[in-house]
């Protein structure tokens, strides 16, 4: 009986199963068949449960394989909080030298606006800093010599309309031909001088000779902003001095000095990239010296860069990238797209959905960084990757209480 007893209280665990049957009691035989079945019952199933062993695993293990839930947001969300997103595609990534350069305007795109005579500032029209348009005045000036110029342009023009309504059948051939070259030359010399045709045109057109005081308008030969304006009003300028400097930012050069000996392996468009505070652009050789810096000993190469939200100025210095584009095609995104996950894995966010409103992170490999990227490995072409936004997206999937095992 104590037997029995003590294999009685022991019923509950697994351990209960082997005393029970090794019990000397004439029923152990026959009760074999009922222990296995408690081992097999929701109570026993519980006891194992509760014990912590295969029980508490499994459910681990089930959480384990459930599939990451995504971030949903709305394109106004996704607009807010800067989500930007690219096509994987293979791309060519091999860096071929790293240099330091500087920012510089666009030469090509730059305009200077200076007197011809000299003159004093009577109005400014514009100021450092404005967007202009060609055309667009931008100081008004007085001259003696202008003036003298407007009045002889006005008598040429009043001589030169008489003759033509008399004709050739009046006047003589002589008379009619000095007349008009006279008028020709008197409006080339005040545009020679800085006037522009509209304004001769509203000086001549009234014939009032005491509009000829001297006064003129500069204006912007292009499209642009500017960057310069160093003079005062009333200031005396005299000729070719600069006024304004006008130029189109939206694309700028960038000048690297590179080695003499390694410059000779770059030509006009290789491919290039200019980084500044952790961001890079794209850009393209489309020059290079051949003069060497005689204090640096190197070779300015000059590399031509967009700039449509303007973060580059003249004057910055920045990093530069020239790629060599012979290696094989690589599966690259953009450095900043690549984040760590909670458990220290490398993941980046890949849009789901059919809206394209929803965001996964997705596990990667990084098999290595350059020129501002990450050649990574456990995302298919063709996958649409986020590029930027991609912490404001790991926040929200933290804060959401996803399991980071959910890869």
């Amino acid at each position: 009986m104590a037997r029995v007893r003590s294999c009685s209280m022991a019923a509950g665990t697994i351990a209960a199963v082997w005393i029970l049957i090794g019990c000397e009691s004439p029923q152990s035989a026959g009760d074999a068949p009922t222990m296995a079945a408690a081992a097999g019952s929701p109570e026993l199933q519980d006891a194992v449960t509760d014990d912590g062993h295969e029980g508490g695993h499994a459910a681990d293990h089930e959480d384990e394989l459930q599939p990451a839930a995504a971030v949903h947001l709305e394109p106004s969300q996704q607009e807010a909080a800067g989500i930007r997103s690219e096509i994987l595609q293979p791309r060519r990534l091999e860096v071929a030298l790293r240099a330091p350069g500087e920012v510089r305007l666009n030469a090509y795109a730059t305009f200077r606006v200076t007197p011809r005579i000299r003159a004093q500032v009577v109005e400014r029209h514009a100021q450092l800093g404005d967007p202009v348009v060609a055309g667009q005045p931008l100081v008004t000036m007085s001259s003696v010599e202008m003036a003298e110029a407007q009045g002889t342009l006005v008598v040429a023009e009043r001589e030169w309309s008489r003759v033509r309504e008399l004709g050739r059948e009046v006047v003589s051939d002589r008379r009619y031909i000095e007349a008009q070259v006279t008028a020709q030359q008197a409006r080339a010399r005040v545009l020679a001088f800085g006037m522009a045709d509209e304004q001769i045109e509203s000086l001549v057109g009234g014939g009032d000779a005491s509009l000829a005081q001297g006064e003129f308008t500069l204006t912007a030969p292009a499209a642009g902003t500017i960057v310069r304006d160093d003079f005062l009003v009333g200031e005396s300028i005299e000729p070719g001095r600069m006024m304004f400097e006008i130029t189109d930012e939206s694309t700028l050069w960038v000048e690297a000095r590179l080695p003499a000996q390694e410059a000779a392996a770059f030509s006009v468009g290789s491919p290039a990239r200019v980084g500044i505070a952790g961001h890079w652009t794209d850009g393209h050789v489309i020059q290079a010296y051949h003069a060497l810096d005689e204090s640096t000993r190197t070779l300015p190469v000059r590399v031509q860069v967009p700039n449509p939200e303007d973060e580059l100025h003249p004057g910055m210095f920045v990093d530069v990238l020239i790629l060599n584009e012979d290696s094989q095609p690589v599966l690259a995104v953009p450095e900043t797209a690549v984040l760590r996950s909670a458990d220290g894995d490398w993941q980046v966010f890949v849009v789901a959905g059919e809206d394209g409103d929803e965001f996964e992170p997705v596990e990667v490999t990084v098999e290595r960084t350059t020129a501002g990227f990450a050649v990574i490995d456990g995302v298919a072409p063709g996958t649409r990757v986020v590029t930027e936004g991609g912490f404001f997206l790991q926040s929200e999937y933290a804060k959401s209480g996803f399991s980071i095992h959910n890869h």
